[in-house]
């Protein structure tokens, strides 16, 4: 029977390319000399310390545009409030999404079942896995899902007949 699994992944390299890219324009530009201004990368969460919250906006800026660049689908990205530190300088965390949560996975086989298509979708940990006689069934549910408005990435990876 064909399958596919509908998963949220994140490519890590691509991530830490742009990081580092961000970095080296945000220490050429001029508006940024002296400032120290940078994004730092911990695991799933990136910061971006600036000296205010106006320079914290234009690193910020700066990484999303080299991560567009880069290929890293930008729903993946959770962005909390600027806030001063003690110092009196301005930092912003990003989280970076990956994976698909309970909640979302069953949001997704939800939708499956009300298109009335003949598949069977099941959650298996941060994935979900779409079984069905058919490919073009299979097809029909990849154009439902990339229709439909979920807040974050989808690919659709292990097509098997």
């Amino acid at each position: 029977m064909p399958s596919f699994d509908v998963v949220s992944e994140v490519n890590w390299q691509e991530v830490r390319n742009a990081v580092d890219q961000a970095n080296r324009e945000i220490a050429n530009r001029y508006d940024f000399k002296g400032s120290g201004a940078r994004v730092e990368q911990d695991q799933e969460r990136l910061t971006v310390n600036a000296d205010d919250e106006y320079k914290v906006g234009q690193a910020r800026d700066i990484l999303i545009t080299r991560m567009a660049k880069r290929k890293i689908d930008l729903e993946c990205l959770a962005e909390s409030e600027v806030q001063s530190t003690a110092s009196g300088k301005a930092k912003q965390e990003i989280l970076i999404r990956h994976g698909i949560d309970a909640e979302s996975a069953r949001k997704i086989v939800k939708s499956i079942k009300q298109s009335k298509l003949k598949v069977q979708a099941a959650i298996q940990g941060e994935q979900v896995r779409v079984t069905g006689k058919k490919r073009d069934d299979l097809q029909a549910v990849i154009a439902l899902l990339r229709d439909a408005q979920f807040e974050l990435p989808l690919q659709y990876v292990n097509l098997r007949d």
